[in-house]
């Protein structure tokens, strides 16, 4: 409720009194501001559109920090960096991060790792749900292919939407949890730029092509 829904029940008799609803207004802009608040925390927690502290507080809740335990290397921006650390990719390294990693993530990726950690928490392992993962936490750009090398190891492939450099470093240091347990990663295959990966006797679709056409992957190893 706003402060004119309360001026609006004064009577008649009182709405030329300008004292009157001047004190009216004193005295009801408190639980109006109140009532703004209130009706601002669903929005203030929601996991989209969370920042900062109440962020923090949504992963609380869901069981993950923002303080990772592994350092996150090759994510700073440099001028003269690889493909992976140049212009809209590499992150500004903030004024207390350390030279060889971040420590706290910045919102958007924490986002992506509270979404993953969510589904997670509802996974049972299947291929299938490995998927529902992928398209909870990352753009629905992202195209995720997963073989089963059937001996207890998989290769996961990712195409369409380039992962970032924090992203990548979320994967290769395990915090995205895409496997049941036992099971190895041999490598993560991501493209090293938007399209599809290079593929042999594979019919061209959104992921995957062929010469020309599909890009040779980059191979990123798990820490």
């Amino acid at each position: 409720m706003t402060i004119e829904t309360y001026l609006n029940l004064i009577t008649s008799e009182h709405r030329d009194k300008p004292k009157f609803e001047a004190t009216i207004t004193a005295g009801v802009s408190p639980f109006a501001k109140i009532q703004d608040v209130l009706n601002g925390l669903p929005a203030d927690f929601d996991i989209d559109t969370a920042t900062g502290v109440q962020l923090d507080a949504v992963g609380v809740w869901i069981g993950r920090s923002r303080r990772i335990d592994t350092p996150l290397t090759g994510i700073y921006f440099t001028w003269e960096g690889l493909l992976s650390e140049g212009w809209d990719a590499g992150s500004w390294k903030g004024e207390f991060d350390p030279d060889s990693g971040l420590v706290d993530l910045p919102d958007d990726a924490y986002r992506t790792l509270l979404k993953a950690k969510i589904a997670a928490n509802n996974w049972d392992g299947s291929i299938p749900q490995a998927y529902d993962i992928w398209l909870s936490a990352f753009d629905a750009e992202s195209i995720l292919l997963i073989q089963d090398n059937q001996d207890m190891s998989m290769v996961v492939a990712i195409a369409g939407q380039r992962l970032d450099t924090i992203e990548q470093a979320l994967l290769v240091n395990g915090y995205i949890p895409l496997k049941p347990e036992g099971v190895k990663v041999n490598y993560y295959a991501v493209v090293p730029s938007d399209g599809t990966l290079m593929a042999w006797d594979a019919t061209p679709n959104a992921a995957l092509a062929g010469w020309d056409s599909g890009q040779w992957a980059t191979e990123l190893i798990p820490a």
